[in-house]
């Protein structure tokens, strides 16, 4: 796979899209004392009375992400994704997390206005939650929308830590009011696995509108071409070995069943550490509801979303192409290696279909309000992102305005 140019879909493309938290692990389902193994669809509960809403257990575990395809992750509750929690705006929750591993644990509610010391961020000063300890978490659950957690977790350059793993889960905070009408709610995470250093370049752009400063462009150029002139190699990056939605490989999972006519609102989640994602339905459209979990002020129909690592998209699909399609990644590779699902129409026969969709720039000012213009700012702030090839023991490193973070 090319790894290397195909797995660059970090910084650069990261820079286009939203900015993202970029963190870290994934499995199969297990059934302990107090919870009950659900689908990725369904919430896991317990019904004692005075127990939480939801208990997570963070482990080690098997997963199996296509027939005899078996790796081992870090998981909540034995599963990937994690399951779905979902939660009623301004109604207080109360969850229960074990840590069931030898290393202390962040659990980060992503999207979420909740407090410091059960945002799940150690640099803020949330408390860890001990190796084989438990912490109850009990938050009021806002803004409504789609958000998701995960580990917060720095993995580093160790590949088996963090979000490199499987501890990923999607959390919907249900609102007053829908953001669109439908039959039917999906929810996906989309995931790589079986990480590995490689070397390579950077990934095209030419998704994203042509926003580029030639001097910028220039300058980076001619950077990487003295390093390679002075001996260096290409900075190491992360590459992966499967693909999956759902935990599960293109092929390899049940398809999504639909019947003509349904309006499906699929609820979209870039769970990886490093990537940037497209995903696209043959001869169907999607309707733009909710980025990031919050409404958009001009909803409008796109052949192909686009995800930031983190990024997260609710749009209605009409289902009015009847048979049996993949629902893909955009980049061949990646979706022969895993990266799809199959949608299959009631009645339909044969074998799945990829027709890739026309080209198309992603542009999120297409889900602006018409004519809206922001007010001026009080004050601009100029930011460079560059990259220094190889610089950090053959890691590329990343500066802004000509300083790397201090970690």
């Amino acid at each position: 796979m090319k790894e290397l140019s195909e797995s660059r879909r970090k910084f650069l493309k990261a820079a286009g899209l939203t900015a993202a938290v970029v963190l870290l692990p994934a499995g199969a389902a297990i059934a302990e004392s107090g919870i009950s193994t659900q689908s990725n669809d369904s919430p896991v509960t317990s019904s004692d009375s005075g127990s939480p809403d939801y208990t997570l257990h963070i482990k080690t575990t098997p997963v199996e992400i296509a027939p005899k395809r078996i790796i081992s992750v870090t998981t909540y509750n034995g599963q990937f994704p994690g399951p779905l929690l979902r939660f009623k705006e301004g109604q207080q929750a109360t969850v229960d997390v074990f840590n069931d591993t030898d290393v202390p644990e962040q659990l980060h509610w992503h999207g979420q206005m909740v407090p410091v010391d059960v945002d799940g961020s150690a640099e803020e000063g949330t408390p860890f939650i001990p190796a084989h300890g438990k912490r109850r978490i009990v938050f009021t659950p806002r803004p409504a929308g789609f958000r998701f957690y995960h580990t917060h977790n720095r993995a580093g350059a160790d590949l088996y830590a963090g979000q490199y793993g499987g501890e990923v889960g999607p959390v919907y905070i249900e609102p007053k009011h829908e953001p669109g009408s439908y039959d039917r709610e999906v929810f996906l995470v989309l995931k790589e696995f079986e990480p590995t250093f490689s070397r390579g370049g950077d990934m095209a752009q030419n998704f994203l509108p042509p926003t580029k400063v030639k001097a910028l462009e220039d300058q980076g150029e001619s950077a990487m071409k003295t390093s390679l002139a002075k001996g260096m190699p290409h900075g190491y990056e992360v590459g992966y070995g499967s693909f999956t939605i759902n935990g599960r490989m293109l092929h390899r999972g049940e398809p999504i069943r639909v019947k003509q006519g349904e309006r499906v609102l699929f609820h979209v989640l870039n769970g990886s550490a490093t990537e940037i994602r497209s995903l696209a339905l043959p001869g169907h459209s999607f309707k733009v509801v909710g980025l990031d979990g919050n409404p958009v002020p001009n909803p409008a129909s796109v052949p192909v979303l686009w995800f930031g690592t983190a990024e997260r998209i609710s749009a209605i699909v009409e289902m009015k192409h009847p048979g049996i399609w993949i629902m893909g990644d955009l980049a061949d590779d990646d979706r022969q290696h895993g990266m799809g699902i199959v949608i299959e129409y009631a009645g339909a026969k044969g074998k799945a279909e990829w027709i890739a969709p026309p080209p198309h720039r992603w542009n999120y000012g297409l889900f602006a309000k018409p004519g809206a213009s922001a007010p001026p700012p009080d004050e601009t702030f100029e930011m460079i992102f560059a990259k220094d090839n190889a610089a950090e023991e053959g890691f590329n490193r990343w500066t802004i305005n000509g300083v790397a973070y201090s970690r």
